[in-house]
């Protein structure tokens, strides 16, 4: 078990775990009272649908990471563009929350996937 990238590993069970506070918490916090308003029948099935697309994210990365971690793979190509997609997702977060003058904290588990990601394809170039 030498091989393992450590960082890559903790990326994907940050987004493994994400994922699921995604699915539970978010569907009881936001999308049960979102079906529950006045928007159009549209808005609401388009909005679930976006919803659970990014529950879907959240999942395939968590097994990408996982699996790379495991694997070591020689490229990280895949992990350098997940990474900063992860850390742009935080930053939008943040973004939202100042201009709104509302917390998020979304960003408090995106932004260590990428962190945690760009660490291991260090590592990984060492």
């Amino acid at each position: 078990m030498k091989n393992l990238n450590k960082y890559w590993l903790i990326a994907g069970v940050i987004s493994a775990v994400s994922f699921f506070v995604h699915l539970i918490l978010g569907q009881l916090d936001l999308i049960d009272p979102m079906l529950e308003s006045n928007l159009s029948l549209q808005v609401r099935t388009e909005l679930v649908a976006v919803w659970h697309m990014v529950s879907v994210i959240l999942l395939a990365t968590a097994v990408v990471y996982i699996y790379y971690g495991i694997k070591n793979f020689p490229s990280s190509v895949m992990i350098c563009l997940l990474s900063n997609l992860y850390l742009v997702f935080g930053i939008v977060f943040i973004i939202s929350g100042l201009y709104y003058s509302i917390f998020t904290p979304q960003w408090i588990l995106l932004m260590p996937i990428g962190v945690f990601g760009l660490f291991g394809i260090k590592k990984h170039s060492l």
